[in-house]
């Protein structure tokens, strides 16, 4: 990630942008460029050889006018508050463009898990609530996972958080195991959101599944069911990327026939991470790591981190790609936007595309609430249900004004979030 790029920076540019072509007050400009609050902390965890480290976490809220704050709490060694920023406002505007009743949050901790026992991560989750607890809960805002956090560290959460609060609160926390109150299908949910929206926006451009071909940046569980999706409706994915453990930088890896998804799923580990020997001996090529985005495929799916289609890289985008369907949060700056539109690339903005892993927790949340589970096949036809109303929503005020998909999604979601402001008194 480039040290100038600053994703809180590029939220709000994208969010000043919409607010003028909407005509906001400047109350209201104000009131929504910036989170509500925010919480900065530090966390001492004993390791396990006896010293004691201390970690830097987050949590920020960036609105909760519509609902209960909610966003995922990721570790990385560069996590920063600006992204955690971004990530929060984002969230605000997905829940919104899919018209649930949440707002945005989002947290972090400055922590690679590569280098961390199980029971240090375990520390830092149960020191991450201890810092928050009382600015956390089913109607306050309510964790989830995110990149290098899994539902084994919402269990862990959602455990010190009942310890404190001395009772049980399953919808305190979303994403966690089916044992503990978690969703069926809620694994799946953000991939399968993701092609759920490019199936309909294949069905706009009178292009058919059969025979796709996409290119994917990224190995872990969006990208894996987004594939697994694609593949099964006919499709084909040619690459996928995704980093290397061993020596810290990424690879792509294509097979032009299409991958042989159980085959690499196999060979992954728990990081999403190839085995490159294994893949290079089954005829995969290694390429560099931003070869997934030259790729001769129809669409492309960013499904990693924030800034990976730039002004630079965009213009590496190969000339039959119709569809950029992101996968991951912000992987599109406004300087690459301009390309994309002026090529007439169909693009399925983040907080549209990846909102089906929020839906589902907002599914999770609501069946922890009423002690009521629902079967998998109910939840997934909720979220199908779900996704294609959004999208066709935001397609359809991007055919009437001419204006883009992000431009669109966003005033959706930005005018939703204005008039609960507005029906509050807020502003």
């Amino acid at each position: 990630m480039s040290k100038e790029f600053n994703a809180f920076e590029m939220a709000q540019r994208q969010f000043d942008g919409v607010a003028e072509k909407l005509g906001l007050d400047e109350g209201m400009r104000e009131l929504l460029r910036w989170p509500q609050r925010e919480y900065h902390f530090t966390i001492p965890v004993r390791m396990d050889d006896g010293s004691v480290k201390v970690f830097k976490g987050f949590r920020v809220q960036h609105s909760d006018s519509r609902g209960p704050s909610k966003g995922g709490i990721r570790f990385h060694p560069q996590e920063t508050v600006d992204t955690v920023r971004a990530l929060a406002t984002w969230m605000t505007w997905k829940c919104a463009v899919v018209d649930i009743p949440l707002g945005g949050g989002k947290g972090g901790v400055i922590c690679d898990p590569h280098d961390l026992s199980a029971r240090e991560q375990e520390q830092i989750c149960r020191g991450w609530v201890r810092q928050v607890v009382r600015n956390i809960g089913p109607v306050q805002d309510v964790p989830a996972p995110d990149v290098m956090t899994n539902p084994q560290h919402m269990v862990w959460i959602m455990d010190e958080y009942e310890k404190i609060m001395g009772g049980h609160y399953p919808g305190a926390i979303t994403g966690k195991p089916v044992e503990l109150g978690g969703s069926l299908g809620r694994t799946e949910a953000t991939g399968y959101g993701v092609i759920y929206t490019v199936r309909e926006a294949l069905k706009r451009l009178n292009i058919p599944v059969e025979g796709i071909k996409a290119s994917m940046q990224g190995f872990g569980n969006v990208s894996q069911y987004a594939a697994k999706l694609l593949i099964e409706m006919g499709g084909i994915v040619t690459t996928v990327s995704c980093w290397d453990n061993d020596d810290h930088v990424a690879y792509t890896y294509r097979k032009i026939e299409g991958i042989d998804l159980d085959f690499l799923l196999s060979i992954t580990n728990r990081f999403g991470t190839i085995d490159q020997g294994k893949a290079e001996e089954a005829g995969y090529e290694r390429l560099e790591a931003d070869a997934w985005i030259e790729q001769d495929v129809e669409i492309l799916i960013p499904a990693a981190l924030e800034n990976q289609i730039t002004g630079d890289t965009a213009t590496r985008i190969h000339s039959s790609v119709k569809i950029v369907a992101e996968g991951a949060n912000g992987p599109t700056t406004p300087e690459a936007d301009a390309i994309l539109k002026e090529r007439g690339i169909f693009v399925i903005p983040d907080f549209l595309a990846n909102a089906g892993g929020v839906t589902c927790s907002y599914f999770e949340q609501v069946q922890c609430n009423t002690n009521f589970y629902w079967p998998k096949d109910e939840v997934l036809e909720r979220l199908d249900q779900k996704m294609v109303t959004a999208f066709h929503a935001v397609a359809d005020l991007s055919e009437e004004t001419g204006e883009f998909m992000r431009d669109a999604a966003y005033m959706i979601a930005i005018q939703r979030v204005a008039t609960a402001c507005h029906l509050r008194g807020w502003a």
